[in-house]
């Protein structure tokens, strides 16, 4: 089930189209993934600089801009995930991509499952059908 075999995974996980939006997302960093990390800095910065106006203001200008830039990276994620979709699998049925696509870009690449099977920066292949 971890490696990602059809065979073994939940219905959600299965079948060609799935397994390339793994991948495509699996294969690109993506700001969502470390929205967590940063998100905990600014929470301590803001907290142990409450009293300073100036922190605060940053770190809440902070936690806006990195919320905005989450939002525009997935909106470029699901025009190119589409594109490369209709493309891969003229046809096929893709109702519920993007939700699946955007929360496996915002999981922590460890945290992911099944686990990545590409790694940052390669090639995304289609699985033959």
């Amino acid at each position: 089930m971890a490696a990602g075999d059809d065979k073994f995974l939940p219905a959600r996980d299965k079948g060609p189209v799935r397994r390339y939006v793994r991948d495509f997302i699996d294969s690109r960093r993506s700001i969502g993934q470390y929205f967590l990390p940063i998100a905990f800095v600014i929470f301590l910065v803001s907290t142990f600089g409450a009293r300073n106006p100036t922190v605060a203001l940053v770190t809440s200008l902070a936690f806006y801009g990195m919320f905005l830039l989450i939002v525009v990276d997935s909106m470029i994620l699901n025009r190119r995930l589409k594109s490369e979709l209709r493309q891969h699998f003229p046809g096929e049925n893709t109702r519920g991509i993007t939700f699946y696509a955007l929360m496996r870009g915002l999981q922590f690449r460890r945290l992911r499952f099944p686990k990545p099977q590409v790694r940052p920066g390669d090639p995304v292949v289609p699985a033959k059908r």
